[in-house]
This record gives C-alpha cells, sequence and structure tokens, in this order.
C-alpha cells in the first residue's frame, strides 16, 4: 500500500510538471507519461480525479488526460482491462459525479463518461450496462453532443429494453427517469419527440408502477414534461389523464402522490389549456378537487384559536383549492363553470358541514378564473353564499366570508355596487358572533375586502352604523385583550377602521375622536413581543385615518403620533428582522410625510437610516439544475423560476416585501418633499441603479424605475454640475435594464421613467456610447413586435387553436402594444430635447417605422407608427421632409381610416405639419382640409368611440387656418369651425383651439363676431363650456385673455345680458369663475 501511495505521489508530480511552464520540464515529463502502461494511467488518473486532497488543476489535468487516452486509445487499454476494473472504472466515474463539488471538475468527469459510453454504443455493449448508464443519462441527457443525432436509433432501444425489464423494477423506474430527462433536454425539437412517443406507454406504467413501490421519482419527472414539453404527452392524453385521476383518487396512496398526479393535471391546463378542452375525461378530475377539499379534520378548538396557523400546504383540502383556483384560469369559465356549478350545489345542501365548506372555498376559488360566466349569475350565487352566514357550523361561516371577501376583490366594484346593503348588513351580524372569535375576525377580512374596493359614495350611508359596530367590537376585544390576552379579532378589526377610513376620507372626520385615544393606548402599551402584530396594524390604522381626515383634523394629535412612531423607531436596531412592525412602520411614516408636507423633513435623519437598510436586503439568489433542487424545498422560502434545460432560477423571498415597500416609501419621500430630499438623492440613487440589475421582485424594480426621475427634480436645487453627475450615474443603469428587463411590466415603467428623465435633462443627456446602445435595444424592440405577432400568427393555424387561445393572444398583443407605446415616449422624449441634430441616429430605425404604417398592420401599429412620425414633423422639422416620401401619403389616406385611433394619429399630423412644418408641407395642408371636414361632419363623429378623432381634426383644420391661412379658403370654414367649438375630451387640443379663438376675437374678425356681433352669445356659450367641462384652466394663458373678452362685453350691459341669458346655471356660474380665477 506504502509503495503504491508514493508512485501515486510521484504521479501527482509528472502531472504537476506537465503543467510546467518550463519547455524542459514539461517535455521530460511527457516522455515519461508516454511509457507508463495504459492500464496503469488509468488507474492513476482515476485515482487523481478522485482524491478529495489533491489540488484543482492536479485533478483538472488528471481529468482532460483521461478522456484524452479513452478517446485515443479506447480500444488497445479498455478491453484489457479485467471486468472487475472495468466496473470500478463505471462507478467512481457515477460516484463523481454525484459527489464532487467543485462545478468545473464535475462537468470534466461528465466528458469522462460521456467519451466513455461513446465508446460502449460503438461496441453495442450501451444497453449491458444498465443502471450505471441510465443514472449518467438521466442526469445528463446532452451527453452525446452533436453525434446524438447518430445515435438516435441506439438511445431509443437502450430506454425501451430497460423500461421493458420485468425482473428489476429499480431499472425500469431509472429507465423512465431517463427517459423523462432526455425528452425535457430536447423539448424543442418536435420532430425528436414524436420519434419518441412511443416510450410514453412505458414511461406511464413505470409511473404507476414506482407510485405502489413508494416512490415518487417517475411522477416527478411527468410533472416537469407537463411543465416544460406538454405537446409529447398529446398521442397519450387521454391514458395520462385517466392514470393521473387514477392516481388521485387511490386513498392508498401518500397525499404527496395523489397531489402530484392532480398536479400533472393543473399544470397541463395551465402549458397546454387548448389540447386538454379538447379531451372529455377532464370533466372527471372536478369532482375529484372537490373530494380533496372535503378533507378536513375535526378540530373542537378551531374557533377559539387566537393564533392563525399558516396553511396547511401539505393539506390536500387547500392542495384541492390551489388546483380547482389553477385549472378555473387556465382552462376559462365556459369549461369549468357549466361543470362545476351542479357539484357546488350539491355540496352545499351536503348535512355534512365539510362538504358545505368545500363547496363555499370552490366558490372563492374559481372566481378569478370563471370571472365572466360567474358575474352573469352573481346575484343567484351572492343570495346563496349569504345563506351560509348564519350556518350551524362555525367553520361553514367562515367559509361563507372567505367566499365574500373573495368575490369582494374578483368582482369590484360591480360587487360592491348591486350587493352593498345585504353584504354589509351580513358582515356586521356575522361579526357579533361572540363565542367563535375565528369566524368574527374573517367576517372583520370580509369586510375589508369589500370597503377596500367601495366607491366612495355608496360607503357613506352606511358610516353610522359600521363605525358603532366596530367601535362596540373594539372596545370589548380591548377589555378581551386586557382581560385574557386575545388579540385575533383585535388586529382585524383595527384594519376594518383602518379600511372604512380610508374610503370614507373626510367623511370619517366626525368619528376621528371615537377611534384615536384608544388606537394610540394600544401602541403606547401594546409592548410585548406577542402583540408585535397588533401594534404594527395599530400603526398602520393611525396613519390611514390621519391621511384620511386631513392635516387640519390630526393636527392635534399629529406631535403625539410621530412621538409615539419616533420612540418605536429608536427601538428599530432591536427589532428582529422578521418583526412585522418593521414593514407597517415604513409606511406609516411614508402616509405622515404625505400629511405633514414639508414639516416632515426634519423627521428624515431619524427615519432613512432603517429604511434605507430594509431597501437595502440583498436577496439570495442561486441558479440550480434539478439535482440540486431536490435539496431546497419552497417551504424554506424559495421560489422557483423554470429556465428550461433542466435549470431552475431561485430565489429566497423572506424581507423581499418589506425591501419593496421601503423602496416605494423613498419613492413617496422624493415625490412629497422635492428638494427637501436633496441630502439623500445620492445615496438612493446609488442603491436605486444597483437594484435595476439584481433579481429581487418585480415591486423593487418599479420602484427603482419610478425614483429616477423624481430624483433627478429634488437634486435640481444642487445645480447642473451635480444634476448632471447623478445622471450620468442613473443613465447607464436605465438604458441596461431597458435591454435586459424580463418582465413587460416593469419595461413599461422603466421606459416611461427612462423618457421623463430626457426631457428633464434636455438636449445633451445622451452621449455617442448612450445613443449607439440605445438604438440598438428599440431596434431590437421594434423586431421582437413584428416577430411576436408573427408567432402569434402561426398560433393561430395550431391544431389546438380555439376562442380561448384568441383571447390569451389579444392579451398577449395589447401587452406588446403597450411596450410599442412605451418605444413611442422614449423618442418622443429624444425628439423634443435634440430637434433635428437626432435624426441620423434615428434613421437605423426608419424602415422598422415605416413598416408599423404599411396599410396592412394591425391598427394599433399603424396609430403609433404615425405617432413616432407625428413627432419627426413637430421637433424636427423642416428637416423632417427628407422623410416625407414614407409617411406622409399614408398619414393623409389614415385621416378616413376605419380605426378612431388611427384617425386621430392622422389628424394630429396634419395640425403639426401646418404649425411647424414650414413651406414644404403646404399643399398638403391644402390636400387634408376637404379630407379633415368630411371626417367632422360625418354622422356619428361624436359618438364616444369617434369624439377624440374628431376633435382632433377640428384642432387641425383650426391650425391650418391659423398657421397656413394661404392653403385654405379661410372665410368659407370658419363660420363651419366656429360650429363644431368647444373641444370637450381632447384638453391639449382644446388649449389650441381656444388659443386661435382668442387671436380671431382680438383682432375683431367680422366672420366670427358677426355682424353687430351677433355672434357673441354663441362665443359666450363656447367659453362657459370650455371652462365647465376643464378645458380651460386658470393657468393657461388663454383663460386670461378670454376672461378679458368676457369683461369688455360686461361694459356694455344690453350686450351683458343678451350674452348670459343664453346660458344655464352651470355655464353662468362657468363664467363667473372665470372672471374670479384669471
Amino acid at each position: 500500500l506504502t509503495a503504491m501511495a508514493d508512485q501515486q505521489q510521484q504521479f501527482y508530480i509528472l502531472l504537476g510538471n506537465l503543467m510546467s511552464p518550463d519547455n524542459n520540464v514539461r517535455k521530460q515529463a511527457e516522455e515519461t507519461y508516454d511509457t507508463i502502461l495504459g492500464q496503469n494511467k488509468v488507474t492513476f488518473l482515476l485515482q487523481a480525479i478522485r482524491d478529495a486532497s489533491a489540488a484543482e488543476e492536479v485533478k483538472q489535468m488528471g481529468a482532460v488526460l483521461l478522456r484524452r487516452l479513452l478517446s485515443s486509445s479506447f480500444e488497445e487499454i479498455y478491453p484489457g482491462l479485467t471486468l472487475e476494473m472495468q466496473t470500478v472504472i463505471k462507478t467512481e466515474l457515477l460516484t463523481s459525479i454525484q459527489q464532487e463539488t467543485s462545478p468545473n471538475i464535475r462537468k470534466k468527469v461528465c466528458d469522462i463518461a460521456a467519451e466513455l459510453t461513446r465508446n460502449l454504443i460503438g461496441n453495442d455493449v450501451l444497453v449491458s450496462c444498465g443502471i450505471a448508464c441510465l443514472i449518467l443519462f438521466r442526469n445528463f441527457p446532452g451527453i452525446f453532443g452533436n453525434q446524438q443525432q447518430h445515435y438516435m436509433e441506439v438511445i431509443k432501444r437502450m430506454l425501451v429494453q430497460c423500461m421493458q425489464d420485468q425482473e428489476n423494477p429499480h431499472i425500469r423506474t431509472l429507465a423512465a427517469r431517463a427517459a423523462a430527462s432526455f425528452v425535457l433536454s430536447n423539448e424543442s425539437n418536435s420532430a425528436l419527440l414524436k420519434h419518441f412517443s412511443d416510450l410514453l406507454p412505458g414511461l406511464l406504467q413505470a409511473v404507476n408502477d414506482s407510485c405502489y413501490q413508494s416512490d415518487d421519482s417517475v411522477l416527478k419527472s411527468l410533472v416537469e414534461i407537463a411543465d416544460t414539453a406538454p405537446k409529447y404527452l398529446r398521442p397519450n392524453l387521454e391514458a395520462t389523464l385517466q392514470l393521473c385521476l387514477k392516481l388521485c383518487a387511490d386513498t392508498n396512496l401518500t397525499n404527496m402522490q395523489r397531489q402530484l398526479a392532480l398536479e400533472v393535471i393543473v399544470t397541463l391546463s395551465e402549458t397546454a389549456a387548448a389540447m386538454l378542452r379538447k379531451h372529455t375525461a377532464i370533466v372527471a378530475q372536478i369532482p375529484q378537487m372537490l373530494a380533496m377539499m372535503v378533507d378536513l379534520e375535526e378540530d373542537d378548538e378551531w374557533a377559539m384559536a387566537d393564533e392563525l396557523e399558516d396553511d396547511d400546504f401539505d393539506s390536500n383540502a387547500v392542495a384541492g383549492e390551489s388546483a380547482l383556483d389553477r385549472i378555473a384560469c387556465g382552462l376559462g369559465g365556459k369549461i369549468i363553470l357549466p361543470m362545476i356549478k351542479q357539484h357546488i350545489m350539491q355540496m352545499l345542501q351536503n348535512p355534512d358541514w365539510k362538504f358545505r365548506h368545500a363547496g363555499l372555498m370552490a366558490l372563492s376559488a374559481i372566481g378569478e378564473g370563471c370571472h365572466q360566466q360567474m358575474e352573469a349569475i352573481l346575484q343567484e350565487i351572492v343570495s346563496f353564499v349569504l345563506l351560509f352566514c348564519s350556518d350551524a357550523h362555525p367553520r361553514v361561516r367562515y367559509a361563507a366570508c372567505n367566499a365574500i371577501g373573495q368575490m369582494a376583490t374578483d368582482f369590484a366594484p360591480t360587487f360592491q355596487k348591486k350587493f352593498h346593503d345585504k353584504v354589509i348588513s351580513a358582515l356586521l351580524q356575522t361579526m357579533e358572533d361572540q363565542s367563535n372569535p375565528r369566524v368574527q375576525a374573517h367576517a372583520a377580512a370580509a369586510l375589508i375586502n369589500f370597503t377596500e374596493d367601495c366607491p366612495k359614495s355608496l360607503l357613506i350611508p352606511y358610516l353610522d352604523s359600521l363605525v358603532q359596530h366596530l367601535h362596540v367590537i373594539m372596545v370589548a376585544k380591548l377589555q378581551e385583550l386586557i382581560q385574557k390576552g386575545t388579540k385575533l379579532v383585535l388586529e382585524q378589526v383595527v384594519t376594518s377602521i383602518a379600511s372604512v377610513a380610508d374610503t370614507a376620507e373626510e367623511k370619517f372626520v366626525p368619528y376621528y375622536d371615537l377611534f384615536m385615544p384608544s388606537l394610540k393606548h394600544i401602541v403606547e402599551n401594546g409592548v410585548q413581543k406577542e402583540l408585535r402584530l397588533l401594534r404594527g396594524k395599530t400603526i398602520e390604522c393611525i396613519s390611514l385615518i390621519g391621511l384620511a381626515v386631513g392635516k387640519e383634523k390630526f393636527m392635534p394629535d399629529a406631535s403625539a403620533v410621530m412621538q409615539l412612531l419616533l420612540k418605536t423607531q429608536t427601538d428599530f436596531n432591536d427589532l428582529e428582522d422578521d418583526d412585522p412592525q418593521i414593514s407597517y412602520m415604513i409606511s406609516a411614516w411614508a402616509r405622515m410625510c404625505k400629511i405633514l408636507g414639508k414639516e416632515f423633513q426634519q423627521y428624515l435623519p431619524v427615519v432613512m437610516g432603517p429604511l434605507m437598510k430594509t431597501a437595502s436586503i440583498k436577496p439570495e439568489v442561486a441558479l440550480l439544475d434539478t439535482q440540486d433542487m431536490e435539496n431546497i424545498s419552497e417551504d424554506d422560502g424559495w421560489e422557483f423560476v423554470n429556465l428550461g434545460d433542466q435549470q431552475s432560477f431561485g430565489i429566497k423571498t423572506a424581507g423581499l416585501e418589506e425591501k419593496a415597500t421601503a423602496c416605494q416609501m423613498l419613492v413617496c419621500y422624493a415625490k412629497e418633499l422635492k428638494e427637501g430630499f436633496v441630502e439623500y438623492t445620492e445615496q438612493v440613487v446609488k442603491l436605486m441603479a444597483r437594484w435595476r440589475f439584481l433579481n429581487c421582485g418585480s415591486r423593487v424594480r418599479v420602484a427603482a424605475a419610478e425614483s429616477m426621475p423624481l430624483l433627478l427634480e429634488c437634486a435640481r436645487v444642487r445645480g447642473p454640475e451635480y444634476l448632471t453627475q447623478m445622471w450620468h450615474f442613473m443613465c447607464d443603469a436605465l438604458i441596461k435594464a431597458i435591454g435586459t428587463e424580463p418582465d413587460s411590466d416593469v419595461l413599461s415603467e422603466i421606459m416611461h421613467s427612462f423618457a421623463k428623465c430626457i426631457e428633464l435633462m434636455g438636449d445633451g443627456c445622451l452621449n455617442n456610447e448612450h445613443f449607439e446602445e440605445l438604438g440598438g435595444i428599440l431596434k431590437g424592440k421594434l423586431e421582437e413586435h413584428f416577430k411576436n405577432q408573427e408567432l402569434r400568427q402561426t398560433k393561430r393555424q395550431d391544431e389546438d387553436y380555439d376562442e380561448e387561445v384568441e383571447e390569451s393572444l389579444q392579451d398577449e398583443d395589447e401587452n406588446d402594444v403597450y411596450i410599442l407605446t412605451k418605444v413611442s415616449d422614449v423618442l418622443h422624449s429624444v425628439f423634443s430635447s435634440y430637434k433635428e441634430k437626432v435624426l441620423p441616429w434615428f434613421e437605423q430605425l426608419l424602415q422598422l417605422i415605416v413598416q408599423l404604417i404599411c396599410p396592412t398592420r394591425p391598427w394599433a401599429d399603424r396609430q403609433w407608427g404615425l405617432c413616432i412620425f407625428d413627432d419627426v414633423v413637430e421637433h424636427c422639422s423642416p428637416a423632417s421632409f427628407k422623410y416625407a416620401e414614407y409617411f406622409l401619403r399614408p398619414m393623409l389616406q389614415s385621416l378616413c381610416d376605419t380605426s378612431s385611433e388611427v384617425r386621430q394619429a392622422a389628424a394630429y399630423g396634419v395640425g403639426v405639419m401646418a404649425q411647424y412644418g414650414g413651406e414644404t408641407y403646404r399643399p398638403f395642408c391644402t390636400e387634408a382640409i376637404p379630407l379633415l371636414v368630411r371626417v367632422i361632419q360625418a354622422a356619428d363623429s361624436r359618438a364616444k368611440e369617434n369624439v377624440n378623432a374628431t376633435e382632433n381634426c377640428i384642432s387641425a383644420v383650426g391650425k391650418v387656418m391659423r398657421f397656413r391661412p394661404e392653403c385654405v379658403n379661410v372665410n368659407e370654414i370658419l363660420p363651419h369651425w366656429l360650429s363644431w367649438l368647444p373641444l370637450n375630451e381632447d384638453k391639449e387640443e382644446a388649449v389650441h383651439t381656444f388659443d386661435f379663438l382668442c387671436d380671431l376675437i382680438e383682432s375683431n374678425n367680422p366672420i366670427v363676431l358677426g355682424l353687430d356681433n351677433a355672434n357673441l352669445p354663441k362665443i359666450f356659450l363656447i367659453i362657459a363650456d370650455g371652462v365647465a367641462n376643464e378645458s380651460i384652466k386658470s393657468e393657461d394663458a388663454c383663460s386670461k385673455r378670454l376672461a378679458n373678452v368676457v369683461r369688455q362685453v360686461q361694459v356694455s350691459a344690453g350686450l351683458w345680458t343678451q350674452c348670459v341669458s343664453t346660458l344655464n346655471e352651470t355655464q353662468q356660474k362657468a363664467i363667473k369663475d372665470l372672471l374670479n380665477t384669471a
């Protein structure tokens, strides 16, 4: 043994010398290495790879040489090894793959195993390798690399034979898992999946057999296939569904196995809904889920529990409810509601409380997915559910409150408008259930859901009754807290009070003094650890009431409340990281900032430290393969996103909610305090710009984006140099984020903020590198837009295409168009800041924008393409005319388009041509007038869907007359134009028309004023309507000019009476308001 150890040590030195930078040393080592017998080399190299104490570079060199040896000298060496040695090699390689901690070494060992496997396949020995090859193939299905096609039939034969091995269940299971891995690693290769479809029956048999041997690994693989490669299951979909339904129904299996079987079906409803909708076997699964939801335990202590346990996610009842929610969203209400309605009604009439409970929870679960269909029969559903608020069993009453709360959210505000009287009454009655605190608390929770989305006007009539009930319960529960220490109901009631105040706003003022003393008492005295949540919710309640009633009412208490908050804040460092008070405190400070305004600035030194600490939480993230994930549970606070190729991105969510709240509060401070926040802008910018690139939750990324223009506003007070430095720090981060952000909702926020920043900073804010990167990104977004449209057209040709698929494609399209609007926003900000200087840069995008306005494109493409060219004309003229060949003809043709949105964009374009275009656009202004008039005079031009386009046409006619009078017969058009005023919907264009009207009146235009000022009553009417509809605002320059017109008429008593007498009461008030404010 000692001799062997010495030889191995000598071999390590030799490996080191083979890597020497000294040519002579390396050459001598190579000569020595070549003299070693091939079989001995294998032994030494394998030992080097497996030796945990060996240096990484030695192990790495050993792995490279062993692979090279097997590649170049396999026939000379391997067959000469003893059978025992061959087995040792395979075992050691597989063990190393599973145990090696260095990813680099592990990858190289995989390469060795792949080389060995390829050579064994060449000798047709693969199937005989059994377990070893299957383990390798399961973990590394891509092992054959670019040789995979060559070995396709051999791979298939190996898997089929192994799955048919009746004597070795373990091999059948391994083969099934290896087959699943192979399918998953080739998820996008539809031809290969089709070729391997005859493996599926064997795979399903293995799922069944392994489940009854207490092994759910193959079933988990089936869930992965349903998630990643659902189309692979199509040829045997009926069999897959039947198997999963059978396993799900078998109470002899574990809960986990039954839930996994259900998960296959639910996952398919999300990843291949259209395919699933065609299979009638789906009908059978609905009662299966409902049966799971009945699997509840009797618990005599349930109604009195004061601590709410988290839902038991392993329980069948919770799993069934979650599955029903997901499948309703996946397959849609048209299929689910007719199937399930009858079952639920039967359950609600069952004498066993568990069935009634399950029926009500099922109604809660399907609301989102069956929204449209349930809305049609909401009256019937709500009437029925309300009956169960008086059920004999407390858990059924709880479930009724749950259903009401969920429907109040899912169907808001329709639910509140239709059922406010019945629902408020039922919930208040249920809140009086003193003997069942848990039911009381849930009724209060449902009331919160109801009031959050309730229109203020509907809530006001119930305010007295609500406040009275809530006050009585709060007082009683405060006594219970002091006497018994119970707090569950009080926690919910405090939040109910906050919610009512938040909706009622200033109408809550009369009740302020009823609640504030008790609430302050709770915060002052509820300092025990077990009261942390109650204290946090009470802090939230106080701040929401303060915001609702306003500064004047709240100010007498403001100082005392601030002291309470400050005391909690100074103890902040002693709070544990998971203390619920933290997020409530952070939000409360922001509300206090809104209430106090500039006076809040004095508290920033105390507030900002803990706020920045919370906002700086670094989420734990990891890139994991399938094996790694088996060791980490979602229960440990991890969430996973499947990236395909058997990899997942994991993020630990602990603290993320608090982080997101803190970032949103920083946005609030910047918005409210403006220059008062300048001391903190630098550290906040550094924090926010850093979080743009981390996977730390969409709310954090949105807050980071939203903060950027606000922080620039704050920093202005420090002068242009400081502002520019800050902008340069932001700019790179924002541009990179636009290029990398995967979530379209977040992306739209980033682009919107970037556009606002450019408008704030103006000309010179982007350097050449910025322009180059931005141009490439915008080009990519536009190309992606067209590619996505093509993909949607392809999906419309799919054999599973149906109405529901079309709905989801429409949603995708709307999402895409929204990003297109943000591309337009960014270009608008660049054009408005840089003017014609930016046109050479714009030319890289020109053909893509031209493609948008092609007549065959969808209306939204044409609308936004025209809007971009509108900006080119408005901000880059007269140079814009060099692109006229691309957009002028489509723009004029679009004036009569069937889409009102396209007409509006085209009409705006004509207006800016007249105002900014210059001489070269004159003929086109002339050509546009009759087209504009035709749109304005159409019978349905003032219909709701057409009015904005029509008003833009009216404004465009006005601009041509005002800025290009030589292009039109003004005397002929002006009387018509006057009859089309005022504009009531498009406030921006209304200002242009009133400006022109002032020009005409001030120049005593005879057509406008009429003979002997006969048109003045009509002009008064136009002005009055404009003020009443808020088309004219006191800050608009034209409001002073219009007020002067009115005052001049006032001088002539007779004329004044004549003008005012034609106005109604609202219009007369509008004229008075104009005179008072302008």
